[in-house]
């Protein structure tokens, strides 16, 4: 059997059109996905990774006791003159939520009502100088290992989202802090931004595509339930 080559020609030509105009179309459609991605300016710091607490101590797990329970207290805030009242209640059950989430150690909560009977006040932040009995009340009424103080220090509901929390985990029987954090989560910072996003949308994970996404950008209680979990996952490992 015979092979002839078929000499160039006008097939030859039109093949090469129809090559470069694939190629030109192809470079335009990676060029208006890259132009799009710019309505949100892409901060540098994307491409290497998105937002984590860094104001966190925690003590080194060696030296911190096998925690099986948490009494858990209400939600404070110093400054109950502004939206932060409303911020504690929408933000109750999102932090309940990923306290159990975290599976940390068993969490029990802590009336606002027993509380106040208690101690007085319905509140604590943990900056206070507490009553003498304070953590044993709580050891002998919750069983408990430990203490978590919440307070929220910061939260807007609009956009764009503000949310700031304050823990701190006492040891009840020796008053040590085993652990402590004080966070401001701005939505207005392209790191936060893009954080909560990875949350909302778990699969998402190429910042040259990332735009803002709506539920993440404009819900309190998604945002919310991000920025306490970011912050519960550096809570130490025993």
């Amino acid at each position: 059997m015979k092979f002839s080559a078929r000499p160039a020609g006008k097939h030859d030509c039109r093949w090469k059109k129809l090559w470069r105009a694939g190629m030109s179309t192809g470079l335009m459609a990676f060029t208006a996905i890259l132009t799009g991605c710019q309505s949100a300016p892409l901060d540098i710091s994307l491409l290497q990774r998105s937002y984590r607490p860094n104001n966190v101590f925690a003590s080194p797990p060696k030296s911190s006791p096998q925690l099986e329970r948490v009494a858990v207290l209400p939600i404070a805030a110093e400054t109950p003159g502004n939206d932060l009242p409303a911020g504690c209640a929408a933000l109750t059950p999102v932090l309940w939520d990923q306290l159990v989430k975290a599976k940390k150690f068993e969490v029990v909560a802590v009336e606002p009502v027993r509380l106040r009977q208690n101690t007085g006040q319905a509140y604590w932040t943990g900056t206070e100088t507490l009553p003498a009995d304070f953590l044993a009340a709580l050891h002998r009424d919750y069983d408990c290992d430990a203490v978590l103080f919440t307070e929220l220090t910061t939260y807007r509901a609009y956009a764009p989202l503000a949310v700031g929390w304050r823990f701190k985990l006492v040891d009840v029987r020796s008053g040590a802090i085993l652990w402590a954090a004080d966070e401001l989560f701005e939505g207005s910072r392209q790191d936060v931004a893009y954080a909560a996003q990875r949350y909302a949308e778990p699969g998402f994970s190429w910042p040259l595509l990332w735009q803002k996404n709506w539920l993440a950008a404009n819900s309190p209680s998604q945002f919310g339930g991000y920025s306490a979990a970011a912050l519960l996952k550096t809570l130490p490992v025993h």
